[in-house]
């Protein structure tokens, strides 16, 4: 008999128009989601419950993320990236109002700490990482100075970093003409360096690296999409990426320290001089000549230019891509309204999880720390209901409802949830693999 079909554990539904991002927050405790309508929810995952809700832009919301334990950042498409100050202490006096729900009160809004004029023309979300590289990778969460990238004001295609939190502009990358729109990004610190990987609107994909004296140089550049590429997701072992776009192809790329060195082939008067010397003493000339060509093809270095994998999934408009925190398995979001899990090794399709009826577009996984999936020796859940029974049946009620928050609070932190925000408003929470 063939296994049945997965199915959502939970579906939060309250948001009134499309939810574009989903992203997971403080280990897991919160989920945040945003949606075309400018509106951001905070969802309490162990009841299943919003937190906070507020209008954060008057427009789309196009990224979400958290920045330490109280920061919240939200890029709309107001051209505005906003840092909030909402911590659980600021949940307090927040309201739970869901955006389908119609108030005669105003929601009150998070402390606004820092705010950012953008271009968001582009629907491209902002990237940030770590300010120092003292740590590889892209976490912001101990970091009290980062770095974002957003999409230049003027050019479209090319890139500015600003540091936060004094609103400085550090950096305009400038990856080239022909590339169209930048349309998805990613920053972070690789082996010292600050790097960037970008995507286009003509299907390329670019990695772009900081030297030492302030110039930025283009490590790999690959146009391996015919469409407009969609999202980019740097795999935790920072060795490579992948791409979704429009097209079906999903595509595994290198992420290269350096430039690819070629060897220069010698012209013909090279080859005539050699076979000079191999048939009589070489001259002064001939042996400067060759061993200024030998310098030169040991010298030559271009921009990588082939990606690892190339798949082709025979479904278009896969957009969201996510890599797991553990970077086993990554996910889409599609346009035909279901979720796709893949395999970060073979790239092969190993789960299509079907509930909405509508497209979807926003998807997040949890950040799961191997070291908390266990509890005292043992995983969530591996207790007999017997077991549990007794144990409820010696606490009194306010213990018991102590171990019962505390027990929701632990499935939530460690279960690897997929979290999947669909055209029709709702968010799908998924619990598989």
């Amino acid at each position: 008999m063939a296994a049945p079909a997965p199915a959502p554990r939970s579906i939060l539904r309250g948001h009134k128009a499309p939810v574009h991002v989903a992203e997971f927050i403080r280990r897991n405790q919160r989920l945040a989601t945003g949606d075309a309508d400018g509106y951001v929810v905070l969802w309490d995952l162990a009841i299943l419950r919003p937190r906070a809700v507020w209008r954060a832009h008057e427009n789309a919301i196009l990224g979400i993320r958290a920045w330490g334990a109280d920061k919240l950042i939200t890029h709309g498409r107001d051209h505005k990236l906003i840092v909030w100050k909402i911590g659980p202490a600021e949940e307090e006096g927040m309201s739970t109002a869901l955006p389908l729900e119609e108030t005669l009160e105003p929601r009150a809004q998070p402390w606004l700490l820092h705010m950012l004029p953008v271009n968001t023309m582009n629907f491209c979300s902002f990237a940030a990482c770590a300010s120092s590289a003292s740590r590889d990778g892209m976490d912001i969460e101990t970091a009290s100075e980062i770095l974002v990238a957003v999409p230049n004001t003027l050019v479209s295609e090319a890139i500015d970093v600003y540091q936060l939190p004094d609103q400085t502009r550090l950096h305009t990358v400038k990856p080239g003409s022909g590339n169209g729109m930048a349309m998805s990004l990613s920053l972070l610190h690789l082996r010292g360096y600050l790097t960037m990987v970008a995507a286009f609107e003509n299907g390329a994909a670019s990695v772009h690296r900081l030297g030492d004296g302030g110039v930025w140089t283009m490590l790999y550049r690959s146009q391996a999409h015919s469409q407009p590429i969609l999202s980019i997701s740097v795999h935790p072992s920072l060795e490579h990426f992948f791409t979704s776009s429009a097209d079906s192809l999903i595509v595994k790329h290198p992420l290269p320290t350096s430039q690819q060195e070629i060897a220069t082939p010698f012209d013909p008067s090279n080859r005539i001089i050699e076979e000079i010397v191999d048939s009589a003493p070489p001259s002064l000339l001939s042996a400067g000549l060759k061993g200024e060509s030998e310098r030169a093809a040991k010298s030559t270095t271009k921009p990588w230019e082939h990606p690892t994998k190339v798949t082709n999934t025979k479904h278009s408009g896969q957009q969201s891509l996510r890599v797991r925190s553990d970077g086993r398995i990554f996910a889409t979001a599609g346009w035909d309204a279901n979720v796709r899990v893949y395999s970060a090794k073979t790239m092969k399709e190993l789960a299509v999880l079907q509930w909405h009826k509508v497209g979807c577009y926003g998807l997040a996984f949890a950040d799961v720390d191997p070291l908390e999936s266990q509890d005292s020796g043992e995983p969530v859940g591996a207790e007999s209901d017997a077991s549990v029974s007794q144990a409820m049946l010696a606490k009194g009620p306010a213990e018991l409802q102590s171990s019962v928050k505390a027990r929701r609070l632990h499935k939530a932190q460690t279960t690897h949830w997929i979290a999947a925000g669909a055209k029709d408003g709702k968010v799908s929470l998924w619990d598989i693999y």
